[in-house]
């Protein structure tokens, strides 16, 4: 005991050399955490920013085949086309003008996401509750082009399930081919767009509602409070912040409307309603071969999608006294 007390003492007394700091377990343990972020941190970097690289290309008259440096080198001329040509300038502001109708009836629609969020809590059976999360969630794992059998299957004009069913109850005189119809294309997509992601966008909801105290349920029934008023008072309050954040990145995202969707559903007839910005581009770039002009568009897109979120991240934290960042 002598032996092992004097030994204690002496690394108690043990002096740090001058210059050097022993390191505090929480600096150990932030610096492990670090190690943990970092393969992450590599991943984004690789197949996030590294990429970006790729904008170059929209200062270059690049060719297929020809190494970049090969290529004529341009400067801002494609950026200026796309003002400056009378034609791409018309192309353009369709473009723009179906893409900002397609996000627009995006955020107009996103209450219904947390609407029915909440209609899914409310199910008292666990069973019918996993029932219906399990159907709404499952399209969003199906591929645009299933989606798309799918919708030919119910609407083709030749035996289509809601045309037979129309005709047969007298509502139509003879088929309707929707799918090349210009007629509410915008709705058209917007509806497709929730089916496919309803169940799915759902899910952050639920997660918000499991985490109010549930407390605040139990104080609400004893003093009378009905389903209505609980939910009023007590889950939609809980989601609000939720909600904007979500809302928030959307405005981020405003322009990055996809293209898978719009890609299979797009025709000759209805190409002047349905071709959204990324639909574009993917037209010009890929099947066009202006692959400059293409990544011209992209990167102005990119700024303009960062102005955006940096304007309503300002607005909410100026109205809201809460930002992202």
């Amino acid at each position: 005991m002598p032996m092992s007390k004097t030994i204690r003492e002496v690394k108690a007394m043990q002096v740090v050399p001058k210059g050097r700091r022993a390191a505090s377990p929480k600096k150990k343990d932030g610096f492990r955490l670090f190690l943990m972020v970092l393969p992450c941190l590599v991943f984004i970097f690789v197949f996030s920013y590294l990429p970006l690289w790729g904008w170059s290309f929209a200062f270059f008259n690049y060719k297929p085949g020809r190494a970049l440096m090969d290529c004529e080198f341009v400067g801002w001329a494609h950026f200026t086309r796309l003002f400056g040509n009378p034609v791409m300038r018309r192309q353009l502001l369709m473009v723009m003008r179906n893409t900002l109708a397609m996000a627009g009836l995006g955020i107009l629609c996103s209450p219904i996401t947390p609407a029915f969020a909440i209609f899914m809590s409310e199910i008292s059976s666990k069973k019918y509750q996993k029932v219906v999360q399990t159907l709404t969630t499952l399209p969003h794992f199906i591929s645009w082009t299933i989606m798309y059998s799918l919708v030919f299957f119910m609407l083709n004009v030749n035996n289509g399930f809601v045309n037979n069913l129309l005709v047969s109850l007298g509502v139509l005189e003879k088929p309707v081919n929707f799918l090349v119809s210009q007629k509410h294309v915008w709705l058209t997509m917007q509806g497709y767009g929730m089916w496919k992601g309803l169940g799915w966008g759902a899910i952050v909801y639920l997660a918000a509602i499991s985490g109010i105290d549930q407390e605040l349920y139990e104080a609400a029934m004893i003093d009378g409070a009905g389903r209505m008023q609980r939910i009023l008072h007590i889950t939609v309050p809980g989601l609000i912040e939720t909600y904007f954040v979500l809302l928030i990145m959307s405005f981020g995202n405003f322009l990055n409307t996809g293209m898978e969707q719009y890609y299979v559903f797009q025709n000759a007839m209805n190409q002047d309603y349905i071709q959204v910005l990324d639909l574009y581009v993917y037209n010009q770039g890929i099947k066009g071969g202006q692959i400059s002009y293409a990544t011209a568009i992209g990167t102005m897109k990119s700024f303009v999608a960062l102005v955006l979120f940096a304007f309503a991240n300002t607005l909410s934290k100026r109205v809201r006294g809460t930002s992202v960042f």
